[in-house]
């Protein structure tokens, strides 16, 4: 089980690095996919629940605010609430009388798989210039600090993760003892310490490389967001599978489970890291000892 872990996980890491290395319409199609894949989880855990929502409308208003995430950022905080109000006006003309749960398995959706997830291509897509097709780009050049912003904060927000989870799983399954959370039985005080130092240690070294104002603080600053993050949303969808009564979202993936069981790390990090980028950064070089 470990070198199928480790293999499906080399290959979903390879995938990762060349659809985020060519961005525009390539990324965005790849995290569409992702999207559809673990909204189509995510609704099963609430149908196991008894819930019935509005399934179907609300994969097709994901994928636009998706698109408009792509196409005009700007619009994409307008998009969500539209999309919740139509995903709502659905469930009114349905012939069973909606609850109270299937608007708020809906709406949960909508925001958990659709909205939060949106903020990669967002990110992706600061300073970003086509080079190939579709809004693709290739780097002429393979030194990070010669990247367009938006891919340098991508790769380093997907390394600082990688880091975590697999400092997080090593350290855990080997030195674990103390156990972190009733949600998760197996995960650890060790391990989660580990982890979090594991995206420290990754942010401080993008910080200095890169050459961002106050390397020191903004690397602090950006591990501590992505380690902590990344381990409340392994968490939170722990918490969904447990009471929806499942060890895996799904089987989808060979070691891992199903899209959400290796995608939850990036839910909550991805709007945490484009504010980090396009508020805090500009903030500190404007600040001066």
């Amino acid at each position: 089980m470990p070198w199928i872990r480790i293999s499906s996980g080399l290959v979903a890491i390879a995938v990762a690095l060349i659809i985020t290395l060519l961005g525009g319409w390539y990324f965005c199609l790849g995290i569409g996919a992702l999207i559809y894949l673990g909204q189509l989880e995510y609704f099963e855990l609430a149908r196991a629940k008894g819930s019935a929502p509005a399934a179907k409308t609300t994969l097709v208003v994901s994928q636009v605010l998706l698109i408009t995430a792509l196409l005009r950022p700007d619009l994409a905080d307008a998009v969500f609430p539209v999309a919740g109000t139509l995903i709502c006006f659905y469930l009114l003309f349905q012939p069973k009388l909606a609850s109270i749960a299937d608007i708020s398995t809906s709406i949960m959706g909508l925001f958990y798989g659709g909205y939060l997830p949106s903020y990669w291509v967002r990110l992706r897509g600061l300073d970003h210039t086509a080079t190939l097709p579709l809004g693709g780009f290739w780097p002429q050049q393979w030194h990070l600090e010669a990247l367009p912003l938006g891919l340098q904060a991508t790769l380093l927000a997907f390394t600082c993760i990688w880091a975590a989870d697999i400092g997080a799983y090593t350290v855990g399954k080997l030195f674990g003892r103390t156990r972190l959370s009733h949600i998760s039985p197996k995960k650890t005080v060790e391990g989660a310490v580990f982890g979090v130092l594991g995206s420290l240690a990754v942010a401080f070294w993008g910080a200095y490389s890169l050459q961002w104002p106050w390397p020191w603080f903004a690397g602090a600053t950006l591990g501590l967001l992505i380690g902590i993050a990344s381990l409340l949303g392994d968490l939170t969808e722990s918490m969904m599978k447990r009471d929806a009564g499942v060890k895996d979202s799904g089987q989808l993936i060979p070691g891992h489970g199903g899209i959400l069981d290796r995608a939850d790390s990036y839910v909550f990090t991805a709007p945490l890291v484009f504010y980090f980028v396009t508020l805090l950064l500009p903030a500190l070089g404007q600040w001066h000892p």
